[in-house]
């Protein structure tokens, strides 16, 4: 008995783009057209109801063009992963997740719960010396909220716009601090884990580490190879590497350094620790029976 052989659907090649041509002029259209509109709206060019119906059209059009590549792209095979990586650029997809990691560290701050701290062997916080700064400027941009809404206040458009900015900053910056307080170095696995905000989460293995010193520095000049993490413009510690490491920046760019300085509100107890895991030697194994 002869059995016909399975066809199945090749998965797209990686680097093809996922849509097609009419999704790709379709986005070209209506991204710079939204952006004009709300230019319009915020300056306070009288846009046509006609205009914006139209306006409100070419979005639902466009999100419905990008919901059916989704479903076509998850029938091919591809995971929510995979399939979100083909339909989103890489750097915008790394900058949402920025913002939401900022967002998340708030109700993390608020609820006291760190983040990857669970069976630590060291966890060391680094955000106490930028508090103070973080907190004036998280004033600065509150005043400044108040006093935009009395200004803008016969210009209602406008004023609703900078309040949705304005109250953005101040959660942005609020979250800022709250992801550095959240996120602190960690030793864990004969491995250490630097961080610093949302941006920098670097895994340091410890027997790559060449030296490790103490060493404080209120200035940091930009060199290719060093990556300076200040905390209330200063580093304590000095992370020499045997083999460089990539540290991607922001929007993924790869980053490969050698020497990592960094901040810990007790710089001492973080050199000791690392100092007593590298000097430890490891358990020998135990003959079976």
């Amino acid at each position: 008995m002869t059995t016909t052989p399975e066809i199945q659907t090749p998965l797209p090649q990686p680097g093809a783009p996922a849509r097609g041509p009419v999704q790709r002029r379709l986005r070209a259209i209506a991204v710079p057209a939204q952006l004009a509109l709300v230019a319009c709206l915020f300056s306070g060019v009288p846009v046509p109801d006609a205009v914006l119906l139209g306006g409100k059209a070419l979005l639902l059009i466009l999100l419905a063009a990008e919901a059916h590549v989704w479903l076509r792209l998850r029938r091919l095979g591809l995971s929510r992963r995979e399939a979100l990586a083909r339909l989103v650029p890489e750097r915008v997809a790394r900058y949402v997740a920025h913002e939401a990691r900022i967002l998340a560290s708030l109700v993390r701050w608020i609820a006291r719960r760190p983040h990857g701290v669970g069976e630590a062997d060291g966890v060391f916080p680094h955000a106490r010396d930028q508090a103070g700064m973080m907190y004036g400027l998280t004033f600065v941009c509150m005043a400044e909220t108040v006093a935009l809404s009395f200004l803008l206040a016969r210009w209602p458009v406008v004023h609703a716009v900078l309040l949705v900015v304005d109250v953005y900053t101040v959660l942005f910056v609020l979250g800022m601090h709250a992801a550095a307080v959240t996120r602190p170095h960690v030793l864990a696995g004969g491995v250490l884990r630097v961080r610093q905000a949302a941006h920098v989460d670097l895994r340091v293995p410890l027997a790559q580490i060449a030296s490790f010193r103490r060493e404080t520095r209120f200035t940091h000049e930009k060199k290719d190879g060093e990556l300076n993490l200040p905390v209330g413009s200063q580093t304590s510690l000095t992370l020499e590497l045997t083999e460089p490491v990539n540290a991607p920046k922001l929007l993924g760019a790869p980053r490969l350094v050698r020497v990592i300085r960094l901040h810990a509100d007790d710089p001492k107890s973080l050199y000791d620790a690392v100092t007593r895991a590298r000097t430890t030697p490891a358990p020998a194994p135990q003959d079976a029976d």
